[in-house]
């Protein structure tokens, strides 16, 4: 039999892999089906309708992103009894949604937005009649508007299917169907994780999240403050997206000089925060293999991931490394260590990430994270938000120079930089400990086992037949989900170190990123940071000379009582979410 068949659409001769949907058939030949409720990452489900084709010889038409193609089927998409038929879905749609268009956060960038002006349509022949519902802002990350939710399902495919949370579900009938937590409870009240993945896949404005440019233009505009900001490394690949640049897309000297462009005093990077924790975790790896600590040991530096073992598996909280994330980390070097150095009264700063994370902004406000006496973290931006400051601005990205960190806490590792991709913070912590372990350098420095998109992955690292290390690594909570299984059930893999991503693909695919349709998009960023690697000069964290000398002027040394009380932190079950300071 035959791997592929035969039809025509639109009068062109397709050969397609048989299977294929009718939807993937035509993009094989450039033709493009319009959608709302199909997403590349999710699977198809056929809710809209507005992917309605006509088949010869079908009863009715077909939904193409779920009929399957068949050999010999002969399909119209361009017929005018289809184009009508799109129109009035579109136009009903339409008749249910604000006319809020202009003020939308999603302005521009609105799937329905781009498929009814693609159909032409200039004006809707219904009448609003969709009850009045209210705007839910109980999150502290996501805004959820439900009178802009066109019933598509992708958030409730993407939180169950994808995350395997379940917080979403439909409820009611007719003019009262919503998508809705369950009993109707706010976004903050239930067990969300804050990783935004629905915000990623959600075609309106129906899912944001919490915007704080304001915050950040007012804290610019302040002359008795000091503005520092830090950028994660998965910013640098996903800020040209909203200026026209393509996935993958390194920019991060240009990133630089926009943020100085914008008023922040001082530019530095995550990267190096992130060598400052694996010195801590690679550290507190090594002590537990050596002196019998609580194994496997699991990372901590994804906060949606920490939100759902602290909501669903608070009985492995001490499998976690006590290391906060680079974010926390910085914040609390920025406070102590940099305002020491420089001479600053560390009242005056205030400390503004640029994260791929909504979660980020939950953790910035844990109290738990200030040890200094001060948050480690005062504004958090997604990346999708410094665009938005940066077009507010009126600053021609691509215009701009390529400009450098500002020293002290500015220079990043290669290890530093894969920190963004799924494996990264494994494999970087492995280039360290082998160091530590073995007494020279790990060669090839490259860790191929635990790179790629798998959803889990397995490896075993021999460290020079002293010790072997049994990794394991997970990114999307439905993933995260049966590794803590395993391990409730006694860790029959015998993993010792494994590492865990809330969201699909890693940071590079963060809720606060870019929106994209292409299914590709979180391979060519992931590819950037491996690029961005394999170019640096400094590829292992514990050849950071800036790193180096925090230890050696300020912090002593990796797991010391001074790192412990700066760098390190503590987790707690959560009955809902924890308090905000």
């Amino acid at each position: 039999m035959s791997d592929m068949i035969t039809l025509t659409i639109d009068g062109q001769k397709v050969t397609a892999p048989a299977g294929s949907t009718i939807l993937e058939a035509a993009k094989l030949v450039g033709i493009d089906i319009p959608t709302l409720c199909h997403h590349p990452l999710l699977r198809p489900e056929g809710a809209c309708r507005v992917c309605v084709c006509k088949v010869t010889n079908a009863r009715s038409f077909l939904p193409a992103c779920i009929a399957k193609a068949t050999e010999g089927m002969e399909v119209f998409t361009n017929d005018p009894e289809v184009l009508e038929a799109r129109k009035n879905i579109v136009e009903l749609l339409l008749a249910n949604h604000p006319k809020d268009c202009l003020a939308c956060a999603r302005s521009g960038n609105c799937e329905l937005q781009t498929v009814a002006n693609n159909l032409g349509i200039r004006q809707v022949r219904y009448e609003y009649n969709r009850p009045k519902m209210e705007l839910d802002e109980s999150n502290p990350c996501i805004v959820r508007d439900p009178s802009k939710c066109i019933l598509c399902g992708r958030c409730v495919r993407m939180c169950a299917e994808v995350q395997g949370t379940s917080i979403y579900s439909f409820a009611y009938r007719g003019l009262n169907a919503r998508v809705t937590p369950a009993f109707n409870m706010g976004l903050g009240e239930v067990a969300c994780t804050f990783c935004g993945q629905c915000r990623k896949v959600c075609p309106t404005g129906a899912i944001t999240f919490k915007s704080d440019t304001q915050r950040a233009w007012d804290a610019l505009r302040d002359p008795d403050k000091i503005v520092m900001v830090q950028t994660a490394p998965s910013v640098r690949v996903a800020i040209s997206e909203p200026f026209g640049g393509k996935p993958g897309d390194l920019n991060t000297g240009q990133m630089v000089s926009a943020l100085r462009r914008l008023g922040f005093n001082k530019v530095f990077d995550t990267n190096w925060a992130a060598d400052l924790t694996i010195m801590e975790e690679g550290t507190e790896l090594i002590g537990r293999v050596t002196k019998g600590g609580k194994l496997p040991m699991i990372t901590s530096c994804s906060p949606g991931w920490i939100n759902f073992i602290e909501l669903n598996y608070p009985d492995l909280l001490d499998n976690l490394s006590t290391a906060k994330s680079p974010q926390s980390m910085f914040g609390a070097m920025l406070k102590t260590y940099y305002a020491k150095k420089q001479g600053i009264d560390p009242s005056k700063i205030v400390s503004v990430s640029v994260m791929p994370c909504t979660a980020k902004k939950f953790e910035a406000q844990r109290r738990e994270l200030s040890a200094s006496g001060y948050a480690d973290t005062d504004i958090v931006l997604t990346t999708t938000e410094l665009a938005q400051m940066i077009k507010e601005a009126n600053i021609n990205f691509f215009a701009l120079p390529e400009e450098e960190f500002d020293p002290i806490m500015g220079a990043g590792s290669g290890a530093g930089t894969i920190f963004g991709a799924t494996g990264g913070v494994m494999e970087a912590a492995v280039r360290t400990a082998y160091k530590v372990i073995v007494g020279e350098e790990m060669e090839p420095i490259e860790l191929d086992a635990v790179r790629g998109l798998e959803g889990i992955k397995e490896a075993e690292v021999d460290f020079g037949g002293k010790v072997t290390l049994k990794v394991a690594i997970a990114h999307g909570l439905a993933n995260a989900r049966m590794v803590c299984e395993l391990i409730r059930s006694g860790n029959p893999h015998g993993w010792h170190f494994i590492e865990i991503m809330a969201c699909p693909g890693g940071c590079i695919n963060g809720g606060g990123q870019p929106i994209n349709m292409d299914a590709e998009t979180p391979r060519l960023r992931a590819e950037a940071l491996y690029r961005d690697d394999a170019g640096l000069p400094i590829r292992r964290s514990h050849d950071n000379p800036e790193v180096m000398a925090l230890y050696r002027d300020f912090l002593g040394e990796p797991n010391s009582h001074k790192a412990h009380e700066l760098l390190h932190t503590h987790y707690y079950q959560q009955t809902r979410h924890c308090k905000a300071r």
